[in-house]
């Protein structure tokens, strides 16, 4: 199959290994998460900041002793994360642009805006742009590197 995703440029077909973080990262996250979550509840009252707290206690406990236990998890979690980046980021490219780069240069282009200066010219001898004053001499550019 050359491409099951019609119309993109990128081609999902392949197997990427990606380094997923260590397990014992991903329960200090976790846990780091869920206690937020229950100092949140406390704060505000709520009656669910118990369950919260038992799973950053979990998660910590694990996280010191057996981090190992959470490769699931962690595999899991960063499947999931992969996935939501192949459905999300086309989708959020494509509102940025269809919603505001497009109508920008709809507008602009409505307005008699040309800053490319893409309309041709048959009087204009040159399309090249003189620049006042003159940039730096080509001597300056031997050694960049």
């Amino acid at each position: 199959m050359a491409n099951k995703h019609l119309g993109s440029h990128e081609s999902l077909d392949r197997e990427e290994n990606f380094k997923a973080s260590s397990d014992r990262g991903f329960a200090l996250v976790f846990g780091g998460f869920f206690t937020l979550v229950t100092v949140y509840g406390l704060v505000v009252g709520g009656t669910w900041w118990p369950w919260f707290g038992g799973a950053a206690m979990v998660f910590f406990v694990l996280a010191f002793t057996v981090p190992s236990i959470l490769a699931p998890l962690n595999k899991a979690w960063t499947k999931l994360g992969l996935l939501m980046f192949a459905v999300i980021s086309p989708v959020v490219l494509g509102l940025l642009f269809y919603l505001c780069i497009a109508p920008i240069g709809l507008l602009m282009r409505a307005c008699g805006k040309d800053p490319l200066r893409l309309k041709r010219d048959a009087k204009m001898a040159s399309y090249w742009i003189a620049r006042e004053p003159p940039g730096p001499s080509g001597d300056s550019l031997k050694n960049q590197f």
